[in-house]
């Protein structure tokens, strides 16, 4: 099956497949960010006796992974939500343990490519930004309601942006006239207000819309809890993937996995280990797999990706 069947071109493909399946065989995989089964459709190719159960909080990606997966359907099942909710809807299909959870945060080029979705900052569209478009939060009316403290403070940490402080005044001055609605309205502004994109940098207000986008979706409270409950649902043995595009995911991935690899946690000094932990994972990647240069070549957006891997001990 060729990529070109897809709308969006998963990053890490064969590398993550690699990982998260090292063996033929029957087994149970989750993918808990499906997308339109860029990743799911690779291990149902490849292994005809595996079977996958994706996750997505997104109806349009649902649907569209239903399609581009019929050549396998009687192995697939589909569950609209969030992967917080990753075992519930193990019990949903009968299932006690997985075999390997797989995550690919961040969002999809279909979802970026529709300015209806408010995810663009080169296509005029509403102040959307939902995953999920039956929540009712939409990121204009975050932006309208939200007081400034708030605002600096998610453009501070989910942003990382040097002039959050101003940008929040400047949000709160501009709705005073008139509510934010549309894209290319925030565009403007912060481009008035933290000067324009500087080639190598990452062009401020696309920090402003990722920032936005964590906020609207509570992106690192869902990876936190998402998290726990793979480690939960594999059985010893099983694998867990996570592909990050954001310094704060890789940083919440690499720390889960260090706390789940590290023994005694005694505090220095003790003469004898008085916890008892023991290490419950063993860390597949030192350091994080990248893209290399020919995926590079094929798709700018695996440049900021980073995979990292652990197996249940």
């Amino acid at each position: 099956m060729s990529e070109e069947k897809f709308s969006h071109i998963p990053v890490l493909r064969e590398e993550a497949v690699n990982l998260l399946m090292p063996r033929d065989g029957p087994c149970r995989l989750i993918d808990a960010t499906l997308g339109y089964g860029g990743h799911s459709s690779l291990i149902l190719e490849r292994n005809k006796a595996a079977e996958v159960l994706g996750i997505d909080r997104d109806g349009d990606a649902i649907d569209g992974a239903r399609e581009n997966l019929r050549f396998a359907a009687s192995r697939v099942h589909l569950a609209r939500g969030s992967f917080s909710g990753l075992r519930g809807f193990m019990a949903e299909s009968g299932w006690a343990y997985a075999d390997g959870v797989l995550f690919d945060f961040g969002i999809s080029s279909p979802q970026v490519d529709n300015p209806e979705r408010g995810f663009s900052l080169r296509l005029d569209g509403p102040l959307d930004m939902r995953m999920d478009k039956r929540s009712p939060g939409t990121a204009g009316r975050f932006l309208n309601t939200a007081d400034q403290g708030e605002l600096e403070r998610i453009f501070r940490e989910y942003g990382e942006i040097r002039k959050a402080r101003a940008l929040a005044r400047g949000i709160v001055e501009r709705r005073k006239k008139r509510p934010f609605t549309r894209t290319l309205e925030l565009v403007e502004l912060c481009e008035e207000l933290l000067g324009k994109s500087i080639p190598g940098r990452m062009p401020s207000s696309t920090l402003c819309f990722q920032a936005l986008r964590i906020a609207v979706n509570d992106e690192l409270r869902e990876i936190e809890t998402a998290l726990d409950e793979a480690f939960l649902a594999l059985r010893p043995g099983g694998r867990m993937v996570a592909i990050s595009f954001h310094s704060l995911e890789d940083r919440m991935v690499k720390n889960f996995f260090r706390v789940k690899a590290s023994e005694c946690v005694c505090p220095p000094g003790f003469p004898i280990c008085v916890c008892g932990k023991k290490s419950e994972i063993r860390i597949l990647t030192k350091k994080p797999i990248v893209a290399g240069r020919e995926e590079l070549e094929k798709n700018r957006r695996a440049s900021c990706a980073k995979l990292r891997a652990a197996e249940k001990i």
